[in-house]
């Protein structure tokens, strides 16, 4: 599985902004998937990712209400819709395959858990 994410930038405080992770691969649909993020300086993070139906995804409490993980898994995309943003959501977002939990309805938020990583989107929030 290979992914690549796009639609960083940079956005103002209370603005929107929209990232995706294209995945490679005909079995995207049974792994669960999330978002981190890594901030200067600071360990990389959960933000929120779903299993294959995506019915119940989960976030981190820094962003629930503020930002909404989905998928298409016709087109092998992940999404994450960012509202409300803050200057302390600026980071690198990452998305991330969990491999060994194929198929499975649970999300980790442990980023060892994952087996597959994109190279990242900066995501930048000004004040």
């Amino acid at each position: 599985v290979q992914l690549q994410a796009s639609g960083g930038g940079s956005v103002q405080a209370g603005g929107s902004l929209t990232i995706s992770c294209k995945a490679s691969g005909r079995i995207f649909s049974r792994y669960p998937m999330a978002w981190f993020r890594q901030a200067p300086g600071k360990e990389r993070s959960f933000v929120g990712g779903c299993t294959g139906g995506c019915s119940s995804p989960s976030y981190a409490d820094a962003v629930k209400g503020r930002f909404t993980v989905s998928r298409d898994n016709a087109q092998n995309t992940l999404h994450l819709q960012m509202n409300s943003l803050k200057p302390e959501d600026t980071a690198v977002y990452y998305c991330a395959a969990d491999r060994s939990s194929y198929g499975s309805q649970v999300i980790y938020s442990t980023a060892a858990r994952y087996d597959y990583w994109g190279p990242g989107t900066l995501v930048t929030v000004s004040s």
